[in-house]
């Protein structure tokens, strides 16, 4: 089976991101009007510096113009994943299981739409949260729109 650009690219950042003392937090290749993007994500336990970035883009520009995973001319950015950041990897969960998450579905539920809680469990298909200590609520990853980190604490409305 043929890897996505994202997961070649992957393969190749971790190791480079690994020997900066960097977590690879991501990588998305994507297309945002007419151009194409590669995002590399990265990470680090005291926060990512804007030298961490620079760094990086600069460790992963060779290997990537080696490797050629990319027929398509497009956009290399790397970045911190900020507050808020998005959860999607297995590792991601891991990380914030007991932390305040913010999950909003792609269609409302009974007319709610953004569900904020303490991630209590996940697994391959859903997340279990719990906005209030005592009620759980579980909900199907492929009905989320995204789940990020809710570093603002709090489970009041935002919107």
């Amino acid at each position: 089976m043929k890897k996505n650009t994202a997961a070649v690219v992957w393969d190749i950042a971790k190791p480079i991101a690994d020997s900066l003392g960097l977590i690879l937090w991501d990588v998305k290749f994507l297309k945002e009007g007419a151009k194409w993007y590669l995002r590399i994500t990265i990470d680090k336990e005291d926060g990512v510096t804007i030298d961490d970035c620079v760094n990086m883009h600069r460790a992963i520009d060779k290997p990537l113009d080696e490797a050629d995973p990319i027929e398509q001319s497009y956009n290399l950015q790397v970045q911190s994943p900020g507050i808020e950041r998005e959860l999607t990897r297995d590792f991601h969960f891991e990380a914030y299981l007991g932390e305040n998450v913010w999950v909003r579905l792609i269609k409302p539920y009974e007319g709610v739409r953004d569900f904020k809680g303490v991630l209590l469990s996940y697994d391959s298909e859903s997340v279990t949260i719990s906005p209030d200590g005592e009620t759980e609520i579980n909900i199907e990853k492929k009905e989320a729109s995204f789940i990020k980190a809710d570093d603002f604490g709090g489970f009041e409305e935002n919107e």
